[in-house]
Parts: C-alpha cells; sequence; structure tokens
C-alpha cells in the first residue's frame, strides 16, 4: 500500500509540475513553441492515465470531507487536519478529566456528609460494600 501512495504521490508531483509548465509556454506562446506545448499536453494525458491506472490501488484510502471542504478548498494545508484533530482531542480528554475529578470530589463530600447524617446506615453500607468485593 505504501509503495502506491508514494507512486501516486510521485505521479501527481510530475502531473503539478507538467501544468506548471504548460502555464509557463501559455503565459508567453510564441508561434515556434507549438510543438512543445503539444509534448506538454501529451504528457499532461499520459500523466493522467498513469494516475488513473493508480487509482485501485488506493482506492481503499479514507480521506475525511472536511478535509477537502475545511482545508484544501480554503487553501490550507491538509495536513493541518491531523494536527487539529490531535489538539481537539487533547482539548477533550482535559475536558473530561476535569469532569472526572469533579465526580470524585463530588462523591467524596457525599459520602463525608452522609457519614455525618447517617452513621449507621453508612456503617452498614461500607460492610456490605467490604464483604461483596
Amino acid at each position: 500500500m505504501t509503495s502506491a501512495l508514494e507512486n501516486l504521490e510521485t505521479q501527481l508531483e510530475m502531473f503539478i509540475e507538467n501544468v506548471r509548465q504548460i502555464r509557463i509556454i501559455v503565459s508567453d506562446f510564441q508561434p515556434q513553441g507549438q510543438n512543445v506545448l503539444n509534448q506538454k499536453i501529451n504528457s499532461l494525458v499520459t500523466g493522467l492515465q498513469e494516475i488513473d491506472k493508480l487509482r485501485p490501488l488506493v482506492q481503499d484510502v479514507y480521506v475525511p470531507f472536511e478535509v477537502f471542504f475545511d482545508y484544501i478548498d480554503q487553501d490550507k494545508n491538509p495536513q493541518l487536519y491531523t494536527k487539529d484533530c490531535v489538539e481537539k482531542a487533547l482539548a477533550k480528554n482535559e475536558e473530561v478529566k476535569g469532569k472526572i475529578e469533579s465526580l470524585k470530589k463530588f462523591k467524596a463530600n457525599l459520602l463525608l456528609e452522609l457519614f455525618k447524617t447517617f452513621p449507621t446506615e453508612m456503617n452498614n453500607y461500607r460492610a456490605y460494600r467490604k464483604d461483596s468485593i
């Protein structure tokens, strides 16, 4: 799989370079450059065919739609998607850790108050818990 992805990356890089060269040729077009332009267009078509041949090898690769809509369409680096996902996960982890800590404190305070208010029942509860564990 990795070699197929690397091959696709290489083909895409060559295709992009070809498009860049065609843009340069077209922006300052001279009639004597027609043959070079034709060769570049033919190599562009060949490059698309090569990319199409690689399609079955990379068909099972999943790319989230957010990468296209939130990053590529907005001219952002798609690698930022991974960074943003990790940052969101870390933030959510901190939030959940805070909730867990709050619940632990609540439980401790609740048990303390229950022992103050219902000492006999809480001792029975503690004995029951000790026996069941």
